[in-house]
């Protein structure tokens, strides 16, 4: 199995999007040394007093000097708020900067109508997967610069580093993402910690539709990744307990409370007392929104899981507060699944 990571730079308590991105340096070091396979960091906006990843592509080019040998990517950029050749000149610059280890994770959200305001996007597009796979591979032909003789922009070029260029691949969270990966022949990976319901079915339909395709950067066969949110500790207790800051976090979702990060205890309190444990066998038809373990139990959850929908990567995503709890937890997650350090 490979083991990657997702980060979204979240703010400690009474800290700055500095001591923010101080972490994710940080993490993304360790996971370097651990033998994880990528870091990616994410794109929200709105919410910069809890995340403050909203600039990938600005902070993937710090993250390329302060790295030696994982690969480097975006989960995901929002290419709805963005011009296609911008976006590839952005992951053309990072890949001369980190030359063969860039992952350029696309992908698509609305924020808030005053966020999608600000950004300048439009918010109703008449066909929004057709729109969104057209520029999908815009993106790709700038990157790889494939263009025909005679096209508009066959002239374009972006910065490259000279070797391979960033690899593309289709995220989502909903079959129909899938579907449009399929259909461009590109690697898929679906974020099962916002829409675990989805993950078997839109496996499914990437595979459906998948067809080899002329565009560059695509594949002969369908590989996905699934991202799942887990969290590991010594004991299986130790584990749920931290898992409750995810628990709480969504159950605030819910009731219309965006991008709050409550602490361990809070969240103990607002659930009622400390999380089950995560059981190390699930049910053919359980697909937990969050799961936690210790070294042990969640590299068992993680192949059940990932057995499912028939992938051998598996990207983590955790709402631990705590920094050094979620630097142990990526440490026994490595140990657990049997990384082998740099």
């Amino acid at each position: 199995m490979e083991l990657s990571i997702v980060d979204l730079s979240p703010v400690p308590a009474d800290g700055t999007a500095t001591n923010a991105y101080a972490n994710t340096v940080k993490t993304a070091q360790q996971a370097d040394r651990l033998g994880y396979s990528r870091f990616w960091v994410a794109e929200h906006h709105g919410m910069a007093d809890t995340l403050a990843g909203t600039t990938p592509e600005v902070l993937l080019g710090h993250l390329a000097a302060e790295t030696d040998s994982i690969r480097l990517g975006s989960g995901a950029v929002l290419l709805n708020h963005y011009s296609p050749f911008k976006v590839a000149e952005q992951f053309g610059a990072l890949d001369a900067l980190a030359p063969g280890r860039i992952d350029a994770g696309l992908g698509r959200a609305n924020g808030s109508p005053a966020v999608d305001r600000a950004l300048g996007t439009e918010r109703h597009v008449q066909n929004p997967d057709t729109d969104h796979a057209e520029k999908i591979e815009a993106v790709v032909n700038h990157l790889y610069d494939d263009y025909p003789d005679g096209h508009d922009y066959g002239d374009l070029e972006i910065p490259r580093s000279g070797e391979d260029a960033p690899v593309p691949w289709v995220l989502g969270s909903s079959p129909s993402s899938a579907a449009i990966a399929g259909k461009l022949g590109l690697r898929y990976c679906f974020a099962a910690f916002i829409r675990p319901q989805f993950a078997t079915r839109a496996f499914e339909e990437y595979r459906e539709h998948f067809q080899p395709s002329r565009l560059a950067g695509s594949v002969d066969d369908p590989h996905g990744m699934i991202a799942l949110n887990a969290v590991c500790a010594e004991t299986d207790e130790e584990a749920a307990r931290l898992r409750a800051v995810a628990e709480a976090s969504y159950k605030r979702m819910r009731r219309g409370v965006v991008g709050t990060r409550p602490s361990i205890e809070e969240s103990i309190d607002e659930l009622g007392g400390v999380p089950e444990r995560t059981p190390a066998t699930l049910e053919s038809d359980e697909w937990p929104r969050a799961i936690s373990g210790s070294p042990e139990t969640i590299a068992g959850l993680l192949e059940q899981l990932a057995g499912r929908v028939g992938v051998d990567d598996v990207m983590i995503q955790h709402a631990v507060t705590d920094q050094d709890n979620a630097l142990r937890s990526h440490e026994l997650l490595a140990d657990g699944v049997g990384l082998t350090p740099r």
